[in-house]
């Protein structure tokens, strides 16, 4: 099962990876491998912690969409931003994080990627939970 929930989520990566057209075969042989220590660290991850911070997720966005919805913005952000730095300390949440490092610099520079950063918010703007 985890796998392919590995797989379902590297899907979008590996469809670019096949459009991009500056990718050789090197630099898709080192996202392939890349892609193998990812899964490899993945495996290593608490699970029952991960169903934990899942429950809890859906958990807190209920409740955050609740205060969106009765104009409570400014109580569902600090919820929102309260549970993001909780997620941060959560140590199954870090070896997520530390498995999806090293794909960093597994593909070459895309514009589309950028792209994506930024309307996501990746690049360092700020959103507002509710928007």
């Amino acid at each position: 099962m985890n796998r392919i929930l590995l797989i379902a989520a590297l899907l979008p990566t590996l469809a670019l990876a096949q459009d991009y057209q500056g990718m050789s075969q090197q630099d898709m042989q080192k996202m392939m491998q890349g892609m193998q220590q990812m899964q490899s660290c993945m495996q290593k991850v608490n699970q029952a912690e991960m169903e934990a911070a899942g429950k809890r997720a859906e958990a807190m966005q209920k409740e955050v969409e609740a205060l969106c919805a009765g104009g409570k913005r400014d109580e569902a952000q600090a919820k929102g931003m309260a549970f993001a730095r909780e997620m941060q300390q959560n140590p199954a949440m870090q070896q997520m994080g530390e498995c999806g490092q090293m794909m960093a610099g597994m593909m070459p520079a895309s514009p589309f990627l950028e792209q994506i950063k930024q309307s996501s918010g990746e690049s360092g703007g700020s959103r507002h939970i509710c928007d």
